[in-house]
């Protein structure tokens, strides 16, 4: 049997060492500092559609239906912005909150139909009225 005060003695060594420990990770590795390098914004493709009902299964909500623009980090889809408008579905155990601006961003972008240049919309005009019979363009 060990006397008390040698395992206290052996106890607060052994904090003192891990307390060492935990500054030099902390150092090493600060709080927030993810490897972002592989990050992919993209419309969701049917090969998706696993990983979506998991994301709604970890944000505790049911899968909207339609089109999500998602945003993949290293191969997993860690947050999903339905296209038709709703609430953000995202990884609670992943930081998203930067990916949010940009989810928004491309889902406007995408909402918004790009316009054509004057000549394709004249010529596009033009066409449908001289399918309808009209003779002016």
């Amino acid at each position: 049997m060990i006397h008390p005060d040698i395992m206290r003695l052996m106890a607060r060594e052994r904090f003192e060492t891990l307390r060492e420990a935990g500054r030099h990770a902390q150092k090493e590795q600060p709080e927030g500092k993810l490897d972002w390098s592989e990050i992919e914004l993209r419309l969701c493709r049917v090969a998706d559609d696993a990983q979506l009902e998991e994301l709604a299964q970890l944000a505790e909500r049911r899968l909207p239906f339609g089109r999500f623009v998602v945003a993949v980090v290293n191969g997993s889809i860690v947050a999903a912005l339905p296209l038709g408008g709703g609430r953000l579905l995202a990884d609670p155990f992943v930081r998203t909150a930067h990916l949010v601006p940009l989810l928004e961003l491309r889902a406007a972008q995408l909402r918004t139909p790009e316009r054509s240049s004057t000549r394709r919309s004249f010529g596009l005009f033009r066409q449908v009225n001289l399918m309808r019979g009209s003779t002016h363009a």
